[in-house]
């Protein structure tokens, strides 16, 4: 399926508004024959991106100003990422979110590259950032995790996506078949898996701890263009990378197993782990063997403090220190 007219129709209408680079969309059509200039229009893949814009609008994802196109990510080797189109919709849960759109022209390993670019750029500091943090990320590879999100270069350049990891990017597919869309889902996941896939947290109660931890991920989320236009965007046409069944955005984004997960399981393994050192402390208690009764907290460390080492429940102890007291 191409472009249809109503993507071809608001395309000036989403996207040249904001100044946006919407010439190197264009592609000129010359007469076969003659080799006159006859216009210029937007190509299959620029209709593509714009009937995406046109879906996103239409489903309150950001107003109609909000889009931007071929926006560039440099990396540290000065290698630029565009991205086709980038969306900002706060009011939709969504601050910012890259997306790709890929008419199946791109080899699937093509689009794992483009998702490693992204995720690099999301490592990379600002070129003013601090000397002992510049010196602390070059002291090794991933020293880089240890710096907050904040002291990035991403946060300079975008919004807080208000979720744990980097900026969610998108896989829009269009014009191809469902078998093509699957196998190339297949290869981002699984080759893909470093840049997107979350880790275990490193925890005291590891057994304990089942939440995940998004933070140095690139949340993916993939649909067709068919999908948008048939269902709509605010739909739940959208799949996220080791998940399956398809969702709406918001909820695909979301990480009910991240972080406030990780935290309410953390909190309930520590008071579990605190009851346990009581237990096994009263289990530990002495008890006099004369009348019974357990030594009170003030009486057990005065017992301790007389002697350098003793075993609960030894009588003369307990006589001693208890029982004689209660004489008249």
């Amino acid at each position: 399926m191409g472009a249809d007219p109503r993507g071809h129709g608001e395309a000036k209408d989403l996207l040249e508004p904001k100044g946006i680079r919407v010439s190197v969309l264009r592609k000129q059509e010359y007469d076969p024959d003659i080799g006159e200039l006859l216009g210029t229009g937007y190509d299959d893949h620029a209709a593509a991106v714009t009937s995406t814009a046109a879906e996103l609008h239409r489903a309150g994802i950001e107003h109609r100003l909000g889009f931007q196109t071929e926006i560039g990510h440099r990396l540290a080797d000065g290698y630029v990422q565009r991205a086709d189109l980038v969306v900002r919709a706060p009011e939709a849960g969504v601050p910012v979110m890259l997306l790709e759109i890929d008419r199946r022209t791109e080899d699937a390993h093509d689009l794992v590259a483009k998702l490693r670019r992204y995720w690099e750029w999301g490592r990379l500091l600002p070129k003013d950032a601090g000397k002992h943090t510049v010196d602390l990320v070059r002291s090794r590879p991933d020293a880089i995790e240890h710096v907050d999100h904040e002291q990035r270069l991403w946060r300079r350049v975008y919004p807080p996506t208000g979720r744990e990891g980097l900026v969610p990017v998108a896989f829009v597919f269009a014009d191809t078949t469902e078998e093509k869309v699957a196998n190339t889902v297949a290869v981002l996941e699984e080759a893909g898996r470093r840049y997107w896939a979350p880790r275990r947290y490193e925890s005291y109660y590891r057994e304990a701890i089942t939440a995940k931890d998004y933070g140095q991920a690139v949340p993916v989320v993939v649909t067709t263009l068919e999908q948008l236009q048939e269902h709509g965007a605010d739909a739940a046409v959208w799949r996220r990378l080791g998940r399956t069944g398809e969702q709406t955005l918001t909820v695909a984004l979301d990480n009910p197993d991240g972080d406030v997960l990780f935290r309410d399981q953390e909190a309930r393994a520590d008071a579990e782990e605190k009851q346990r050192r009581v237990a096994e402390r009263e289990a530990q208690r002495p008890v006099c063997k004369r009348c019974g009764r357990k030594f009170t907290d003030q009486r057990w460390e005065e017992t301790t403090a007389h002697r350098t080492a003793w075993s609960a429940g030894d009588v003369s102890v307990v006589r001693h220190l208890l029982c004689r007291r209660r004489r008249p």
